[in-house]
């Protein structure tokens, strides 16, 4: 696990651009005030989505609006149909810390 940030940096309803390691990731502060992290690009058109807005357990491409659920990167809402990586968060002492091992099996 790769320390990103406290968790004060990330308010609630909010998701931030983070590179780990060289991979672009966007953590979101879930409104179910869990901590999330997904690959920082839209699956159908190579934009950030930490840059979208975050809806309950969804974050939304500002470009096409696609939705992908942050729990398991799968496309709620078209034109993009296919998942993005979700990466496994840990929060401890007010850190987050996140592995670059996609929990849902998709790569990049």
């Amino acid at each position: 696990m790769i320390r990103i940030c406290s968790t004060e940096d990330v308010p609630k309803g909010a998701a931030i651009s983070a590179d780990v390691d060289g991979t672009q990731i966007a953590l979101v502060h879930g409104e179910d005030d869990n901590f999330y992290a997904v690959y920082d690009e839209c699956s159908h058109a190579s934009v950030a989505l930490s840059e979208g807005e975050v809806e309950g357990c969804t974050l939304e491409c500002w470009l096409h609006g696609s939705r992908f659920d942050l729990r398991t990167g799968e496309p709620t809402g078209l034109p993009a149909t296919e998942p993005v990586p979700v990466y496994p968060v840990e929060v401890r002492d007010g850190d987050i810390y996140v592995s670059l091992t996609p929990s849902n099996g998709v790569t990049r």
